[in-house]
């Protein structure tokens, strides 16, 4: 009886130590968008687990490269800083992932952190590949899986195509020669097809085969290249509206008196841009098609930092927002996140209950899962982020007749190199 006292005190122990290792959680992000789902979907339901520890948010913004360059801050200084002081979890961007996920920086959430295959099963191959190095160990892993589609406009749809109707619009878009005969349509009818240049760039970067750097050389995709053809021809026929994204003109075509057809985007797009939160937004008049390619967008990556003390922790919270299933569903019908898990996704997509008020009754899941299922593995560097940044940029001029094509090439590898000497066009 007294052997077994002490065996039972002992695992109590081991049980109220187990997630207390270090006394300070800290959390390197750039906006509260994984605070709320961490209070919301962790620290709610998971108070033991934390109970004396305190949660340290670090949030910096995005812009231009803020985040970045506090975050490299804080992980030059991780090895010889206090155990309180050290990053214990930082987040990345699918943009600058890789420059993150590698040995030295974030730990292997298998190796390391102790998350299994099983563990790991549910989620979409292709959030996996974002944050895998190149010998094959996952550095960091995700709640949210980000799919994209065709978010567009039901009002222009019923009085171009005389139909509203999810599946009867994406069979007039559902590959780039319809596509482009749609905006056609769209033009004759005094609509835009879309907003501005850089709207279809994330369709074609995403389907690239060829990573934007092979040794210090960079790699134009022929992808790259159709991105640009079409947005030169859809802004000199007048198809776009000629904005850049995120602009204020951009932003104006989610408006009721907007005239733009459809923007190319994930559920995040929904959210945080389009949602029935924004004043004038045209709530209840949008639904969502699969469009012409499966392509995904962005997404927040939770990574480990090597030199926490905070490992079994770091572990049940990844466990819980990124493996669990029934936590995951609870988190897409409360945010409209698209979650990172084939299980709840695929629940949801057929639950007939479930809709969208934004989206005018509809189910979006279904129609984002698909394209999920159809995401080919991304060819991705530490250098997307650059790239994308500067080629839209240098491209504007070009689609604008102020500057030659070669010209726009020129002031891209230009400011590239102003970045990154070490790479040659």
């Amino acid at each position: 009886m007294k052997k077994f006292a002490i065996g039972v005190c002992l695992l109590v122990l081991a049980a109220t130590t187990l997630f207390a290792e270090g006394k300070v959680l800290n959390i390197y992000c750039w906006n509260d968008e994984f605070t709320s789902r961490f209070n919301d979907f962790y620290a709610a339901k998971k108070s033991a687990a934390l109970n004396g520890v305190k949660v340290n948010w670090i949030q910096v913004p995005n812009q231009g490269s803020m985040y970045q360059d506090k975050l490299d801050e804080a992980l030059a200084k991780q090895a010889s800083a206090k155990d309180d002081e050290k990053i214990d979890i930082f987040l990345v961007e699918a943009d600058y992932a890789k420059k993150y996920t590698k040995a030295g920086v974030a730990l292997d959430v298998m190796k390391d952190i102790g998350l299994t295959k099983n563990d790991m099963a549910n989620q979409f191959q292709y959030t996996k590949n974002v944050v895998t190095d190149n010998k094959g160990a996952i550095r960091g892993t995700s709640w949210q899986a980000c799919p994209a589609a065709v978010i567009y406009r039901r009002s222009i749809a019923k009085a171009v195509f005389g139909t509203d109707d999810p599946v009867k619009v994406q069979a007039q878009i559902s590959d780039w020669n319809k596509f482009n005969a749609a905006a056609a349509k769209m033009k004759a009818k005094g609509y835009f097809m879309m907003a501005g240049f850089d709207d279809a760039y994330r369709v074609y970067d995403d389907n690239r085969t060829k990573a934007w750097v092979k040794g210090n050389k960079i790699v134009v995709d022929p992808k790259i290249n159709d991105w640009i053809k079409q947005t030169k021809e859809y802004t000199e026929k007048g198809y776009n509206n000629k904005t850049s994204l995120w602009d204020t003109e951009w932003n104006k075509g989610f408006m009721a008196d907007g005239k733009v057809f459809c923007y190319f985007g994930p559920n995040w797009l929904i959210n945080f841009c389009m949602q029935d939160g924004v004043e004038g937004s045209a709530t209840g008049d949008w639904a969502i098609a699969q469009g012409p390619q499966a392509y995904s967008w962005g997404g927040t990556w939770i990574c480990a930092a090597e030199g926490t003390d905070n490992k079994a922790l770091i572990k049940d919270i990844m466990l819980t927002l990124t493996c669990d299933a029934k936590t995951m569903k609870q988190l897409a019908i409360k945010t409209l996140d698209f979650a990172n898990n084939s299980i709840s996704m695929n629940e949801l997509a057929n639950d007939s209950s479930f809709a969208s008020k934004f989206l005018g009754g509809q189910n979006p899941y279904g129609m984002m899962l698909s394209n999920a299922g159809a995401i080919k593995k991304m060819v991705l560097t530490p250098y997307e982020q650059q790239m994308t940044e500067n080629l839209q940029a240098a491209m504007k001029d070009y689609y604008l007749g102020t500057v030659t094509l070669e010209e726009a090439w020129e002031t891209f590898y230009t400011s590239i190199n102003e970045k990154l000497p070490n790479l040659k066009k």
